[in-house]
């Protein structure tokens, strides 16, 4: 069902509009209208999709106008850094595309999670810095661009300098407000030490933070042991199709566990970070650490899995499953003989049989 009261077309029509007007004046007038029209674009496509809701997201109009909005700032900045930059125009389309599709995803779980709009902001704004360095490196190790040019496009970052001339112009505007005869003011603490909103960058769009100290994976505020079993819940949903399954999980932690679940799930490589031989022990770790449910049917996974095993033939699971861990193999193949395996847990058990579900 479309969402009522949301005129993406309008809006996108208005965003537009005020990145004409905000585009830095150093551009060629190709490479601003570059900008606006890109801008626009991402800001049609992503309000059409969200308006159609095709996949029930169920966001209201205010949330469909945030994540676009949010979506048109960072393809304006983007886009931006990309002509200063010098990446050749035939590849700038597909890093923008690129860096609005992650937006869009990692909006969809937060939102729906409903954590704090600065947390929100903090995921996206770590996550399309790294899509955007992913990029250009991927561009590099093509041969497509040189090492020269790879560090010139990485070191570019409009948004920094956007929220920098903010501050500065502010500071100036303060120190001129100042009566003469007031001796000087400790000087204000740097926005990341600040509880002042996210404010708004020079094209009129709501800015996202620089990137902070809370996304780097080694400043985490858990304790280690904690980490490794949010990150394993990642690494098991990032492998899952069913994004309703998905949310069923995700649903069963607090909102800051599941953010961290979630922006592990966007890391690329983040299997590497989890030794194979563990994963079963912290599974069962996880087991006991999550809210209390209602007992699973061991007979019902059991009849659930025998199922999928029937349907898909054991020889093809058999090769799909080749490389899980031995509990994965064994509950399954249990479960084909009509037993259930009763070295995991039936929490542990429900995940893995929604996994299988999702795979084959």
């Amino acid at each position: 069902m479309p969402i009522k009261d949301f005129d993406y077309n309008a809006f996108a029509e208005n965003l537009a509009s005020q990145a004409a007007e905000m585009v830095p004046q150093d551009l060629s007038d190709n490479d601003k209208a570059y900008v606006v029209n890109t801008l626009k674009n991402s800001s049609l496509k992503a309000g059409k999709a969200l308006y159609e809701d095709k996949a029930k997201m169920g966001f209201s109009a205010e949330q469909a106008t945030i994540i676009t909005q949010i979506i048109a700032e960072w393809s304006f900045h983007k886009s931006i850094d990309l002509i200063r930059s010098g990446i050749p125009m035939q590849y700038r389309d597909h890093i923008l595309e690129k860096i609005a599709y992650t937006i869009f995803e990692i909006a969809n779980q937060t939102f729906k999670q409903g954590l704090p709009e600065n947390n929100i902001l903090e995921l996206i704004d770590h996550h399309v810095r790294k899509t955007y360095l992913d990029s250009i490196t991927e561009l590099k190790e093509k041969g497509i661009i040189d090492e020269g040019l790879m560090e010139k496009a990485a070191s570019q970052s409009n948004i920094d300098t956007a929220i920098q001339q903010m501050q500065e112009a502010e500071a100036q505007q303060a120190a001129q407000a100042a009566p003469q005869s007031v001796p000087a003011q400790n000087p204000p603490l740097p926005p990341s030490q600040t509880n002042s909103p996210v404010p708004a960058t020079s094209n009129g769009l709501p800015a996202t933070q620089p990137e902070t100290k809370i996304v780097n994976k080694t400043s985490i505020k858990y304790e280690p042991p904690k980490l490794l079993k949010l990150v394993t819940v990642a690494l098991l949903l990032k492998r899952m199709e069913d994004e309703e399954q998905v949310q069923q999980i995700l649903e069963c932690f607090d909102q800051t566990d599941a953010g961290t679940v979630i922006k592990y799930m966007y890391i690329d490589g983040i299997e590497q970070e989890i030794n194979p031989n563990t994963t079963t022990r912290i599974l069962e770790d996880i087991a006991k650490t999550l809210p209390e449910v209602t007992e699973t049917s061991k007979k019902r996974l059991v009849q659930e899995t025998k199922m999928l095993v029937e349907k898909y033939g054991r020889r093809k699971l058999e090769k799909r499953l080749q490389y899980e861990r031995h509990k994965v193999r064994q509950f399954v193949f249990n479960a084909a003989d009509g037993e259930y395996y009763s070295n995991v847990s039936p929490k542990v058990a429900n995940i893995i049989a929604r996994y299988i579900g999702s795979i084959v």
